[in-house]
């Protein structure tokens, strides 16, 4: 006779099978967990999971499987039996706030819903008495043009009422009407004569802006962007003069900065630039602040927004919406806007429970880098840039070495090819995706101050800078795996240690992944003194979830999925970004916002009259922190070169060069999968994988091993780093000094 245990199990296999097909669909997955203000950590935590994976089964990529296919229903069931589908008939319900997929502590205040994407045009407002009768400032002028909004990829989502018409609008005068080109397709009628009176509609009728980013956080301000003939209809010069163009403002008497004062409008420290922030002083929760964008003053980089400055305002209103939606309204810079995005996701403060009288107050937000920057005079001296504070009494020529400064930067590498190599017949160039944000995802990261300790023992898990020798790390025999050594041919390796490549020659400074890895390589590490971070959480998680997003969702909107095989992958992105210039115009902007947000960590000073010794502006900001910015580059470059070394182990082929997160093979075909070594479809595991996930590759491009020769026998350098050129080929005199 079977034994009750028996007879269970058989039972929870039969609730396994039913399980099989009775799954809600995948937006409703994603419905249900926002809907109780779940995040994808929290589901993932309690399924034994991956946050990856429950993403993957909430967007269809993936399906789960037995055992926690059972118990994912049975979670979704109890969920759909307490947040049941709105009625058709019924008005829609505010959502619980979708946390960020990095937050693990309790749920904030509910908030009004997201945006929707601004790409796809709205459908039809019904007229009412409002518009038929006179036409409001906040309502389509009759007779307006429409813009011709393209299509993407989208959810519908409910639009919070006081941010009706999107985050933004481009301002344009056409035969002496002023018109606000809005995302999706709206255009509103502007009857603001003036930029006071421009800011003031703004604010009171035009219904711009975005929801928070999290609970503790502050809706995004709605940004008014002046094309040519908007400025010169407003008494604004279309472009600056030399002098404006250096001091990056008008001139405080300038009559429009008049305009302001008299109106009792404020500009920030950075005054009437590019972009420029119009504000009064909030009364309680109440903001009154507008962004302004002036591209025909340079506020959109064309290495970072392409011809984003030249497009008409609808087709401007379309490119700057997407990112707004997907990423955030922009602030300034994509460097700037990317280290907002950090404090949008992650504020200094939330408010306290309520006290004995009801009331509540600011207190720090856990898991954020607080309200106040560090004492300049508390950096320690490894960390910080030439010129610091704390580094006021060094001598004033004096070059720290690597045994006084922490030097982690990307990879600028190269070698002479071997013989073997000289006989292929192709150089071929792969490029990590998002390869900074990769670095920066799952990353511990230190939050608070350092704390100097002598002789510590090593512990990965804490975040922080350590004087420690590695020059004794071999590469001619590594450990990959748990316990498996493997020879290779160090000489045609890079160091994992320096940027150059080069064998340390004694002790340096290095952030924490960088020594892990001496660890992970089979190599007995022992710091001689460190600064390390006790108070420390993965700041960046939620900053990496939201960039990622918004990258494959626009590439995804391009053709290029993330569940294609590798050669459809690569004949997709071949040519990707001429299938929607626009959109493409947009990934460059997520990229750069990427790398722009970590460079913002450690920012330089810039010009106002700054002297070595000194403290500069941004030593001011919680979020002025270099070791930070360390540890991602470390980290990505570590696993680079832990890719590196799997490929190396398993097909006996190395890199010939290597830039930032790009690195040249010598292959006798023109494709990466000439030498990716894949196996029925199937990469090498821990080494290099065809994606458009951050993380994996995409192909840089492909020139001749005599193209490589030639350029570096014309400029007699035997180790120009191919990986610069690699992609179109292209090397003049002046790259190389000329």
């Amino acid at each position: 006779m079977p034994t009750e245990n028996e007879l269970f199990s058989a039972v929870d296999a039969l609730l396994e099978e039913v399980a099989q097909d009775d799954l809600p669909t995948p937006q409703e997955r994603k419905r249900l967990r926002e809907a109780a203000g779940l995040s994808q950590e929290q589901i993932a935590k309690a399924l034994k999971s991956r946050r990856e994976t429950i993403g993957n089964w909430e967007s269809g990529a993936t399906e789960p499987r037995p055992p926690k296919r059972a118990a994912y229903a049975r979670l979704l069931e109890g969920l759909a039996a307490r947040f049941p589908p709105p009625s058709p008939d019924a008005p829609a319900a505010d959502p619980a706030p979708a946390l960020p997929e990095a937050f693990t502590g309790p749920a904030p205040e509910p908030t009004p819903p997201a945006v929707p994407a601004p790409a796809t045009a709205p459908p039809p407002r019904p007229k009412t008495a409002a518009n038929t009768t006179r036409p409001t400032a906040s309502s389509r002028r009759p007779g307006a043009k429409k813009a011709v909004a393209k299509k993407t990829t989208t959810t519908a989502t409910p639009v919070d009422p006081r941010f009706d018409n999107g985050p933004l609008a481009v301002v344009d005068c056409e035969d002496g009407q002023v018109l606000a080109y809005c995302t999706g397709g709206l255009v509103l009628d502007v009857p603001a004569k003036s930029i006071p009176a421009l800011v003031d509609w703004t604010l009171r009728e035009a219904k711009l802006g975005a929801p928070k980013l999290s609970g503790p956080g502050k809706d995004a301000d709605p940004l008014i962007v002046l094309t040519p003939s908007a400025l010169e209809r407003y008494g604004l010069p279309v472009t600056l003069t030399e002098e404006e163009k250096h001091a990056g403002r008008l001139p405080e008497g300038h009559k429009v900065i008049k305009q302001l004062v008299r109106a009792e409008w404020k500009l920030t420290k950075r005054g009437f630039g590019p972009w420029a922030r119009i504000y009064r002083p909030a009364t309680g929760s109440e903001r009154a602040c507008v962004q302004l964008c002036i591209p025909s003053w340079h506020a959109l980089d064309a290495r970072h927004w392409g011809e984003a400055g030249q497009l008409p305002p609808a087709e401007l209103a379309r490119v700057l919406g997407v990112y707004a939606s997907r990423v955030m309204t922009p602030r300034g810079s994509t460097a700037v806007t990317g280290l907002e995005l950090m404090t949008a996701l992650h504020p200094a403060t939330r408010a306290s429970e309520p006290d004995a009288d009801g009331r509540r107050h600011s207190e720090h937000n856990p898991g954020s880098l607080g309200k106040d920057a560090i004492d300049p005079m508390n950096w320690p001296p490894c960390e910080v840039p030439d010129g610091h504070p704390v580094l006021k009494d060094m001598p004033r020529f004096h070059v720290r070495g690597p045994g006084e400064k922490l030097f982690e930067e990307a990879y600028d590498w190269a070698r002479p090819m071997t013989d073997a190599e000289c006989a292929l017949r192709h150089l071929v160039g792969i490029d990590v995706n998002m390869a900074f944000a990769a670095g920066a995802n799952g990353l511990t990261v230190g939050l608070g101050e350092a704390t100097h300790v002598k002789a510590p023992a090593f512990d990965p898990k804490l975040p922080g800078s350590w004087l420690v020798d590695l020059s004794h790390v071999d590469l001619s025999k590594v450990k990959v795996g748990k316990d498996k050594w493997v020879e290779l041919d160090g000489s045609l390796l890079p160091s994992p240690f320096t940027p150059k490549g080069e064998r340390p020659e004694g002790p340096a400074w290095y952030a924490t992944p960088t020594v892990a890895y001496a660890v992970e390589l089979g190599y007995e590490v022992r710091p001689l003194e460190a600064w390390v971070r006790y108070e420390h959480g993965r700041y960046l998680d939620g900053w990496y979830n939201r960039l990622r997003d918004a990258y494959l969702a626009t590439m995804a909107d391009l053709g290029v999925d993330t569940d294609l095989a590798p050669e459809d992958f690569l004949a997709a992105m071949d040519g990707y970004k001429a299938r929607d210039p626009e959109l493409a115009i947009v990934v460059s902007a997520v990229k750069a916002t990427v790398k722009g947000g970590l460079g913002k960590l450690r920012e330089r000073p810039r010009g106002e009259g700054w002297r070595p010794g000194e403290p500069w502006r941004a030593l001011s900001r919680p979020t002025w922190r270099p070791d930070i910015r360390a540890a991602v580059i470390s980290r990505t470059r570590i696993n680079l070169h832990r890719k590196i070394v799997k490929h190396a182990a398993f097909t006996g082929q190395y890199p010939v060069a290597i830039l930032s997160d790009c690195v040249v093979y010598a292959s006798n075909g023109p494709s990466p999968l000439d030498f990716l070594p894949y196996r029925e479809g199937k990469p090498l595991p821990g080494g290099f994988r065809l994606g458009v996930n951050p993380g994996l590759v995409k192909h840089e491009g492909t020139q001749s091993v005599l193209w490589g020769e030639e350029v570096r026998d014309r400029f007699d350098a035997p180790e120009l780093n191919l990986a610069r050129y690699i992609k179109d080929g292209t090397v003049t005199d002046a790259d190389n000094g000329e």
